[in-house]
């Protein structure tokens, strides 16, 4: 699998759940370039087991991803309708209800394809007809992608391994302090802390403090 570091995020419109309560046609990251960052995030399945518990942390940093102009997508192989049904689930019956930000379906599995998230592969059998291997759902891929539509972070775990919301605030903040300060973030460094140039001095004096 190649990465998408450094390149544009794969392009696509397809329908989705937003607001929690709305379902739109054509949804696309396309509109959010030149005005926010996008943390789009991918998950296994609705109405299973880690993946409700992801989804409610990133809303409960909704507001945090907001005050930094970052819009926080999801993403599964589920229809839209399922979306809908699962963000009007109360959460003590295992549903997400209280989910506002945007939940796009990707029931073709193109979109997971295109990210390099799709946990099968396709294959001919000996009749030459397409043959699915693998879970046909989406790893747990999150893609930090910057005002021009660039990847600039991303991470996949393995489907029962849950992510950490604050890292990917983390991770956004390293990259405003980047564009906003030229320095560069070294390991484990959190906003407020100091950062460093991107030279032999720099490091240098990073080191010996």
């Amino acid at each position: 699998m190649q990465t998408l570091i450094g390149k544009k995020a794969p392009s696509f419109k397809a329908s989705a759940v937003v607001n929690g309560n709305q379902i739109v046609e054509g949804f696309s990251l396309d509109q959010f370039v030149g005005k926010q960052e996008v943390v789009f995030f991918f998950y296994p399945l609705d109405f299973t087991f880690v993946c409700p518990t992801e989804l409610i942390a990133f809303q409960d940093k909704l507001a945090e991803f907001e005050a930094r102009n970052v819009a926080v997508v999801g993403c599964s192989v589920d229809s839209e309708f399922s979306h809908f049904a699962w963000l009007n689930t109360p959460r003590n019956k295992g549903g997400i209800e209280g989910v506002t930000y945007p939940l796009v379906a990707d029931l073709s599995k193109t979109i997971s394809e295109n990210f390099g998230v799709l946990a099968s592969e396709y294959d001919y059998d000996a009749e030459g007809n397409a043959v699915s291997t693998g879970a046909p759902v989406a790893y747990r891929g999150l893609f930090l992608i910057d005002k021009q539509g660039v990847v600039r972070h991303s991470v996949i775990n393995d489907l029962p391994l849950g992510r950490n919301v604050d890292e990917a605030i983390r991770m956004v903040d390293a990259l405003h302090h980047f564009e906003q300060n030229g320095e560069v973030c070294p390991a484990n460094w959190s906003k407020g802390e100091e950062a460093m140039q991107a030279t032999a001095e720099g490091v240098a004096e990073y080191l010996s403090k």
